[in-house]
């Protein structure tokens, strides 16, 4: 495609011409924070951004974006480094939060801005759940076409499990319907495979009855005896339970004794999405391996995602590997390498994958890593800018202690990483298919900027 626009100045102009909503410059006043996300130490100065409205903005941005020298950043609710990106068009999804209830078909439709918490607790009102991630803050956008692990991802599967349709933005403006029947290679693609073919406006989801889960915290020892027999006995668990684990030092909080604050625990979040009185029966191993602070309780499953600071923007970093083998020693490696970092918070999170996951199959779908039993991040939340290489090559190091060659990692935890990499992120099948796909919709490469970016080259 031959560049048509080339002054930023003449990109805005087409902007402000063409959309509705919010048209943001490095002139405006709420500039600095409309290129603020999650991430700290993040300090990238677009060109301009575009807060859209609904679908027909979105097209606009697209196609002025494939017609320039400008980059194009999508963000929905912030929690992907690829939302801002230097000199680059952003277009901001945050202000497309519609949410459609359809409590006797049990399905909603969803516009990407809106919060995983937010949608959670409408749907919760009719007793009704849909499983996203562990953060409440995660906009749908970036979430949903990159798989989505969460608490319910044993019972129900993944998020692109519950996706039934989705209204899709493609490179060249067109606004296509995608599913089972419609443009479905389209809806296989974008059920895994990131952001690299359009930008949804509208997900599709299945909604399931859950009126009330047995969730919430334990916090734990951590030895490498409890966290081995609590990985076999979670794998081993009925659908219902799905939970994951951080491996961390205990911070000062109610509950945790005065003397285990800074040595390392086990923070287990659990939901067993299912009859209480059942759930309090299989959660009774676990508890036996010993607990210092018990907060699980029936509750709404709202109520399993932690209150967030706004104005919270820790500088992080961290690696993610599937692997499906778990022992005494490699718990024992974990424990050790923890105990090593400098970061003011080393973490280990290890998640139990299988059920409802395991079940589909594995080309159904761009995400292809269904038969993993684990999840594991090694990650460190750290203070100073400056500590950032030294962390990073610590969590590197840590990564090594849970990988397995050809295990693979989640497009969705991937940070600024080369080609080798998103291949892990896509086995090599689903990889080609991908390919061809970026070649039939996004030849140009408008959409770029993404965690698991693949080039129609």
């Amino acid at each position: 495609m031959q560049d048509e626009i080339v002054s930023p100045a003449d990109v805005t102009a087409r902007l402000r011409a063409g959309v509705t909503g919010e048209v943001i410059t490095p002139a405006d006043e709420g500039y600095d924070k409309a290129r603020t996300i999650f991430q700290g130490g993040i300090d990238r100065r677009p060109a301009v951004i575009v807060r859209a409205t609904d679908a027909a903005d979105v097209a606009h941005v697209v196609s002025v974006a494939a017609s320039s020298s400008l980059p194009l950043a999508v963000r929905s609710g912030g929690h992907s480094l690829y939302g801002v990106w230097d000199d680059a068009i952003v277009l901001d999804l945050s202000k497309m939060t519609a949410l459609d209830i359809d409590v006797e078909g049990r399905t909603a439709w969803a516009e990407p801005g809106l919060e995983a918490g937010a949608y959670t607790n409408a749907a919760g009102e009719h007793g009704l759940v849909t499983g996203f991630g562990d953060t409440a803050s995660v906009g749908l956008g970036g979430l949903t076409i990159g798989g989505g692990i969460g608490y319910l991802v044993r019972k129900y599967g993944l998020t692109i499990d519950n996706l039934l349709a989705a209204e899709v933005v493609t490179a060249d403006g067109r606004q296509l319907t995608v599913d089972a029947d419609n443009n479905p290679d389209l809806f296989w693609g974008i059920r895994g495979g990131g952001g690299n073919f359009g930008v949804v406006t509208k997900f599709k989801y299945k909604l399931h009855p859950e009126p009330t889960v047995l969730g919430g915290l334990l916090i734990m020892p951590a030895t490498a005896e409890l966290i081995t027999e609590y990985m076999r006995i979670s794998l081993e668990a009925p659908d219902e339970l799905s939970s994951i684990i951080n491996v961390m030092p205990a911070p000062p909080m109610p509950g945790v004794p005065e003397e285990a604050v800074g040595q390392l625990v086990v923070f287990a979040i659990i939901v067993y999405a299912g009859d209480p009185e059942e759930g309090e029966r299989v959660l009774a191993p676990i508890r036996e391996l010993g607990v210092l602070v018990d907060m699980v309780q029936p509750m709404p499953y709202g109520g399993i995602y932690q209150p967030e600071d706004p104005d919270y923007h820790p500088l992080t970093y961290s690696r993610t590997n599937f692997v499906d083998n778990f022992d005494l020693e490699t718990a024992g490696k974990i424990l050790d390498t923890l105990r090593t970092s400098s970061a003011s918070m080393p973490v280990a999170q290890l998640r139990a994958l299988g059920g409802a996951m395991a079940r589909v199959p594995v080309d159904a779908t761009a995400f292809a890593h269904r038969k993993r039993k684990i999840m594991f991040t090694a990650a460190v939340v750290f203070e100073k800018p400056d500590e950032a290489d030294e962390q990073r090559a610590w969590v590197d190091e840590f990564a090594k202690v849970l990988y397995e060659p050809g295990g693979g990692t989640y497009v969705n935890f991937l940070y600024d990483d080369g080609p080798e990499r998103i291949h892990e992120a896509y086995p090599d099948a689903t990889y080609a298919r991908l390919v061809e796909l970026k070649r039939k919709y996004d030849p140009d490469n408008v959409f770029r900027l993404n965690n698991g970016t693949i080039s129609p080259t």
